[in-house]
């Protein structure tokens, strides 16, 4: 294992920098900057990331301890509160975004190959959103309620490799099926969506697009038996049958027959029923695809817990979105580094043992210095697998 290069440097070599500085040069991120580039706000706002610091003081205070060693972590400009705060106050969030989707679209190529749960080669998607919470009196321009704000994520993410490929944010008022719109629907691929994303105007855009859903059904959804195929009911099954929507307005949304299965979980014995326009699968690969839709809640759950999306560094607009976006490219980047060194573990696994093993548990000394020798012992070779 090579020691002579900082763990965070390690991580960050994988970044396409060329790439960055086009994104920085399309928003014109660097003009009139004399010292602290867009490049130093990034590395920074990562290395916060990876080190779940609290606040801007700590993430000064941390790095100006260790001044000596901030050349080659890449960060060439001073680091100071009032400079990182007016950065991400200023700094166009748009070059974070677009560099989140240039390493997306890298870690969906390094991806592409991985194996699905279910023997499927389609591209699998599930989409869905999550809420942030911010305090309205602190953040006025995002009004959710009358006595808070908020935010929403919406992610829709390729359960090859659990990649998020296509990720907006919004205020938290917007409807969850008018996110619908946003999508560039993909011939061919499966779209996993829970209920709150019934519409039959836009789900029969899938069916033009060529794409496949799988969408549970609402309790009054008014629907007429058109003819029953025979199930398996040891798996659970329970029906499967050729529906055609009986309400005139839903029935002009959407024309076409779909397929409705009905399913009773054994671990909860709860009733599911879906609704798909995929007639070719079997009706237990539609619910174990439905199954598969719970790693975006997972993402979710994940980046909540272990990066700083919930805390802020700062209170504008700008900051808020940027900070998103460049925790973002921290997980992107993780599973680029996972694929490129061909690590055996999981994403979530990996990322988890970044940010509680290497950045926490670790003495920040540690950390910013050449890697412990402590870490070259075979019994720790897991930890550091990442670094061989």
């Amino acid at each position: 294992m090579y020691t002579g290069k900082l763990v965070f440097s390690q991580l960050t070599e994988h970044l396409p920098l060329p790439a960055f500085r086009q994104c920085v040069t399309r928003y014109r991120g660097n003009h009139k900057i004399k010292s602290f580039s867009c490049l130093d706000q990034f590395l920074s706002m990562m290395f916060a990331q990876l080190t779940y610091r609290e606040s801007l003081r700590d993430i000064e205070t941390t790095l100006r301890a260790h001044s000596s060693k901030l050349y080659h972590m890449g960060i060439r400009g001073g680091i100071s509160r009032n400079t990182l705060a007016s950065a991400n106050q200023v700094r166009d969030w748009r070059i974070y975004a677009d560099f989140t989707s240039t390493l997306i679209q890298i870690a969906r190529d390094l991806y592409s190959n991985e194996k699905l749960a279910l023997d499927l080669e389609q591209t699998v998607y599930a989409f869905d959103s999550s809420t942030i919470d911010l305090c309205l009196s602190v953040f006025p321009w995002a009004p959710f309620r009358r006595t808070k704000a908020g935010i929403k994520l919406h992610t829709l993410l390729d359960l090859r490799g659990n990649i998020p490929s296509f990720i907006a944010i919004s205020d938290a008022k917007l409807n969850d099926v008018k996110a619908l719109d946003l999508l560039t629907i993909e011939p061919g691929a499966f779209y996993i969506m829970d209920r709150a994303y019934l519409d039959f105007e836009r789900l029969y855009r899938f069916q033009l697009a060529g794409a496949f859903f799988v969408i549970r059904a609402k309790s009054n959804t008014k629907m007429r038996r058109l003819h029953s195929r025979p199930v398996d009911k040891t798996t659970g099954l329970r029906c499967d049958q050729t529906v055609s929507l009986t309400v005139v307005n839903t029935a002009l949304r959407y024309p076409q027959h779909l397929r409705r299965i009905k399913f009773i979980d054994p671990a909860t014995n709860k009733e599911l029923v879906f609704l798909t326009n995929n007639f070719a699968l079997s009706a237990f690969t539609i619910t174990e695809l439905y199954r598969n839709r719970w790693y975006v809640e997972l993402f979710f759950k994940w980046i909540k817990q272990h990066l700083r999306i919930k805390a802020f560094f700062g209170t504008t607009e700008n900051a808020v979105k940027s900070q998103i976006w460049i925790a973002i490219s921290t997980y992107v980047l993780v599973a680029i580094v996972k694929k490129r060194l061909n690590i055996n573990e999981s994403l979530y696994s990996l990322l988890q043992v970044l940010s509680l093993t290497l950045f926490e548990r670790v003495h920040i000394n540690q950390l910013l210095n050449h890697v412990p020798d402590k870490y070259t012992d075979p019994e720790n070779a897991k930890q550091l697998n990442l670094f061989d």
